[in-house]
């Protein structure tokens, strides 16, 4: 074993190492493998991948178990001594995206040819069907609390690092410090179909009220918040810079690395296994807990706010919905009765399009992750916390093609409708 490692890195050595220092980082000839482990030795031998600093490889999903595939980002010049790796230990791969940038090249020219459109005067005309960067989501929001002033108003929680607003768009029928339930989409900020979401739900909140019941009767009595760029500078970067990063983009002291894992920055087992304390690692957990304004902002306005009683934080991609904890493997007291709505959520969504879910505890269904969002609202007495990860599980990846967006937000809809009715319905 040790010997391979050394002819691997060997291999690297010679490899063409090629960064684009300047302008948007490229990624040609990058492939995302799918690799299948057959038993937990191969499992461990693919986790051994994440330590190998040096190939620079990007974990899409990460290791879980022998059943679940890992979807590894591998960067063109460690491509032969990786696939070298994998068939030397006999463990099966298959090239899930043959080329990155090509994809990259297409959602690029998509989103280009879709500026050149007149920019809509309102949030009727706006196009839920395509990414928008994030001077445009801004825009939608002020539009949308314009349009309806008596449902929606626009709350500045904060700052991020550079400077950006963290916008928290809330839906209330009036009355002060009612129970809510809060969303949030766009916490990794390359999880693009979740940004783009959040926009469609805004819009859905403000059609429906008054039209459908059930919505109706939850905010007659209940508040909704809703952040839709959780990691503003994260989204700014995939837009101008560099499509896959996920963290937030506050320089890390003693590294040339930048940024930190917002979903691994909570005090909830902040450190534990499942997070990184390398600054360079994509786990990356931070110098200590709330260490980021993107999440201290959220959490001082949970602890000021004080009632609310459903907090959904959603991610892309896998097709899961997830309730505590990530961190340690004891079951939440509540466990039955957020396992029972989760499959009455996930049976909702799949009723329109027919997409499966997998759902259960973090740590059971997906890996150990300490340090998370939903383990930290849960301590809070948030009883009705989870997490989503949208479509899809693994063809395209986090390069959602724009066509599946608003199927992908409808869909996601009735799964939030059946947690925040059953919210509605019991009080706690």
């Amino acid at each position: 074993m040790f010997t391979l490692l050394a002819i691997m890195r060997g291999l690297l050595a010679f490899a063409a190492l090629f960064v684009a220092v300047l302008g948007k980082e490229t990624f040609e000839g990058h492939q995302v493998l799918r690799i299948v482990a057959k038993d937990d030795v191969q499992l461990s031998l693919i986790k051994d991948l994440e330590d190998m600093v040096e190939f620079e490889l990007d974990f899409w999903r990460g290791v879980t178990d022998v059943v679940t595939p890992v979807d590894i980002r591998v960067p063109f010049h460690s491509l032969q001594t990786v696939k070298i790796y994998l068939e030397t230990q006999s463990i099966e791969y298959s090239i899930m995206i043959e080329d990155l940038q090509t994809m990259l090249d297409d959602e690029q020219e998509e989103m280009e040819s879709a500026a050149r459109d007149a920019q809509p005067r309102n949030t009727d005309s706006y196009d839920y069907g395509r990414y928008h960067p994030i001077n445009e989501i801004y825009n939608f929001q002020d539009m949308l609390v314009a349009e309806n002033p008596n449902l929606v108003s626009k709350i500045v929680i904060g700052q991020s690092y550079e400077g950006r607003p963290l916008n928290v768009l809330k839906f209330s029928t009036g009355g002060t410090n009612r129970p809510a339930i809060w969303i949030d989409t766009g916490i990794h900020s390359r999880e693009w179909v979740t940004q783009a979401s959040g926009q469609w739900f805004a819009k859905k909140i403000v059609t429906d009220y008054g039209r459908d019941p059930t919505l109706t009767a939850i905010l007659n009595k209940m508040d909704i918040f809703l952040e839709i760029v959780t990691n503003p500078d994260g989204y700014y970067y995939t837009h101008n810079n560099n499509r896959m990063w996920r963290k937030t983009r506050k320089p890390n002291s003693g590294s040339s690395c930048v940024g930190v894992d917002p979903n691994r920055n909570w005090d909830a087992g902040f450190g534990g296994p499942g997070a990184s304390g390398r600054p360079c690692s994509e786990t990356y957990r931070g110098p200590r807990a709330n260490s980021e304004s993107e999440v201290k902002s959220i959490v001082d306005f949970v602890k000021s706010h004080g009632n609310i009683k459903a907090f959904i934080s959603i991610h892309s991609y896998s097709q899961m919905l997830l309730y505590p904890y990530g961190y340690t493997r004891t079951p939440v007291r509540d466990q039955a009765e957020l396992h029972n709505l989760a499959k009455k959520a996930i049976t909702d969504l799949a009723s329109l399009y027919g997409t499966r879910y997998r759902y259960g505890s973090i740590i059971n269904t997906i890996y150990q992750a300490s340090g998370g969002t939903i383990d930290w609202t849960y301590n809070q007495g948030i009883k009705y916390s989870y997490t989503f990860e949208l479509r899809d599980t693994g063809h395209y990846g986090f390069i959602l093609p724009p066509n599946q967006i608003i199927p992908t937000a409808q869909e996601t809809w009735l799964a939030l409708m059946a947690i925040m009715d059953h919210t509605y319905k019991n009080p706690y």
